[in-house]
């Protein structure tokens, strides 16, 4: 993490942002060029010696408004400097650590800026550091938000980090599914717990994070650091969770240099993992081993299984991976793109290459158009990665004529994790970087409603019929959405306040976004497919779904659709009446099961009869006078 504080600067407001702002742009660049900017050391200790094997260097400015690394670094994003800055911070961590004395067999964790990664050169990394080669161990901590926003630059600086001889921390583990996701794509040598982890009450979530992190520890010999450690309810929290290491205020606060009266000793890291060839000059296909079977399929084989991966994929959610390569942009139909649209809903990450393709094919969706003499031009690839599941349908084109579903495909279906890891590696150091990191704006409520509601009514702005129908449908006690289909994904652009209370989601969060958010993996496809042809076809339609709120508690949602058309009689939105009747489906299915039950006993019953039947016939022919007299 980039600085030890726990909140953030109040932001000023009003007259004075201009005040405060000015001095901050003019004189962070000065920082940088006298070299002003210093670092302080917080110690991380081996939790079962107590010895202090390492120590995280944190930024500080000079004395003035610009002494906390967070004004610092907001300061140089204003100004465009980001990338220079840290560089200045890193340079002058590894430089105090070596005036300090925290060299071998002591560790220095250093910071990257996410955002600087997306700018720097691989070499600035480095800038200076050669000097201190042989007397300092280093680790470079990074977050998976620079592998969400440029996957093959981050793919490569890890690559070159280790070669260099430096190990690699993933920080803040937990604040984000997409985290645990990442482990394996990242090989970190130390894990590092996001605070709350050990400062919170657990629950599902941290359940979820301790099986990843624990799964992946095991497999990889892979160190486990927790964070925010600041008395023995954290310590305990943090054995409990499988940290071997731990830093935070019960250790020591942030210092100039080593902490006296402490015993210290090595940071003993795992063995570094090979070095893998450039992604970028390995196919998926060729990641396979030579010991794996490779089969003949048609192209309608590799669809449904391509389909199934995709099925897995959307049950796990956001700590999933999902990649995939098309071989040409004309292969991605409109089927193909409505079942992506879902994938990047409800998957962590997604990704699709292939030849035309765009950095951004659909919206969240990454992208890249593939090089002319690019290898995985011929192939159909698809790798689902995940903390506990892993596969990949890996296939290369062996060039058929004819039908094109009929067209012949070498390939494997592989569930080994380094061949998968290997595969995604291979797939991700071929996207695109992201453009920017702004989210797409949403409609606002007070803006949607209106819009919604002049068209229901017909009326201008102001108009009387507008207001009432306004207070109506926020007095309903049933949820009220409005979907507009002009606009791109068919998003949300008006939610009454019952559906936020239904939802669990407030309308800020919702508006602008495909209602597909509420679905949970165990959403009936049928039912969704029958919501989508209805909608396609301009027709009302009714259908019982099972949802998700936003805290992950299931409901069950009586979803009413209802076409809106404009003055030409095109339809332009759908309104939707949204109704909990969760008590009603689990009322039904209880009542189903115990009919069940009786028809299993009237069976069972029947059953007993008919041996007590032939049993009593039996005993009568035996007991009988004639039989007694033979």
């Amino acid at each position: 993490m980039l600085s030890d504080s726990r909140g953030r600067c109040p932001a000023p407001m009003g007259d004075d942002v201009e005040q405060f702002q000015e001095p901050l742009t003019t004189d962070v660049r000065t920082v940088i060029a006298d070299r002003a900017v210093s670092s302080v050391f917080q110690p991380i200790v081996e939790l079962d010696s107590g010895r202090v094997v390492a120590y995280e260097a944190l930024a500080r400015g000079p004395e003035g408004p610009l002494r906390s690394p967070d004004a610092l670094f907001a300061a140089a994003r204003a100004e465009g400097c980001l990338t220079e800055l840290d560089q200045a911070c890193r340079a002058a961590a590894l430089r105090g650590a070596f005036r300090q004395g925290l060299l071998d067999p002591l560790t220095v964790f250093v910071n990257v800026e996410p955002d600087a990664l997306d700018e720097a050169p691989l070499a600035a990394l480095f800038d200076r550091a050669d000097r201190f080669a042989g007397d300092l161990r280093v680790v470079l901590e990074i977050t998976e938000r620079a592998l969400a926003a440029r996957p093959a630059e981050l793919l490569r600086t890890v690559a070159r980090v280790r070669e260099f001889g430096w190990a690699i921390a993933l920080d803040d583990v937990g604040a984000e599914s997409l985290s645990l996701a990442f482990m394996p794509l990242l090989r970190p040598d130390v894990v590092k717990l996001d605070l709350r982890l050990v400062q919170e009450r657990p629950g599902p979530a941290i359940a979820e994070i301790m099986n990843a992190v624990n799964a992946y520890a095991e497999s990889t010999g892979a160190l486990v650091l927790a964070e925010g450690i600041e008395d023995g309810r954290h310590l305990t929290m943090a054995r409990a969770l499988g940290a071997t290491l731990g830093q935070g205020w019960l250790f020591g606060r942030p210092g100039a240099g080593a902490l006296p009266g402490r015993p210290a000793g090595a940071l003993r890291l795992p063995a570094a993992p090979p070095l893998d060839p450039p992604g970028g000059l390995v196919s998926p296909f060729a990641c396979l081993p030579p010991e794996v079977p490779v089969r003949e399929a048609p192209k309608a084989l590799l669809i449904e299984l391509s389909k199934q991966l995709e099925r897995q994929a959307m049950r796990l959610g956001e700590t999933c991976v999902l990649a995939s390569a098309f071989q040409q942009a004309r292969h991605v139909t409109p089927a193909t793109r409505l079942r992506y649209r879902d994938l990047v809903e409800r998957v962590g990450f997604v990704a699709a290459i292939g030849e035309d393709l765009t950095s951004e094919p659909l919206p969240g969706l990454r992208g890249a158009a593939l090089t002319p003499g690019d290898p995985v031009r011929g192939e159909w690839d698809i790798v689902v990665l995940s903390p506990h599941f892993n596969a990949a349908l890996l296939a290369r084109d062996l060039g058929d004529d004819g039908p094109d579903m009929d067209r012949r495909f070498a390939f494997a279906l592989t569930y080994d994790r380094d061949t998968v890891v290997r595969a995604a590696r291979a797939l991700l150091s071929r996207v695109a970087p992201r453009d920017g990191d702004a989210a797409p704006a949403m409609p606002q409520p007070a803006v949607a409603v209106g819009a919604a509601t002049r068209l229901l009514t017909g009326g201008s702005t102001g108009d009387p019929g507008e207001a009432l129908l306004q207070r109506a449908l926020a007095a309903v006690g049933t949820g009220v959405t409005v979907v507009d289909l002009r606009l791109p994904d068919q998003p949300l652009v008006y939610v009454n306040p019952a559906f936020e209370r239904l939802a669990g989601h407030p309308a800020a969060a919702v508006l602008g976004r495909n209602c597909r958010f509420l679905q949970s993996p165990d959403t009936d496809p049928a039912a969704l497919g029958r919501i989508r042809t209805a909608v396609a076809a301009g027709e009302e339609v009714r259908e019982v779904l099972l949802n998700v709120r936003a805290d992950g508690s299931p409901w069950w949602n009586e979803c009413h659709l209802t076409p809106v058309t404009d003055d030409a009689g095109v339809v332009v939105q759908f309104i939707g009446i949204q109704t909990d009747v969760t008590d009603r489906v689990l009322a039904e299915r209880a009542l189903v099961t115990e009919q069940d039950r009786s028809r299993g006993y009237e069976a069972r019953l029947a059953e007993l009869d008919e041996q007590l039947s032939g049993a009593g016939a039996r005993q009568t022919s035996t007991d009988s006078p004639g039989a007694r007299r033979a």
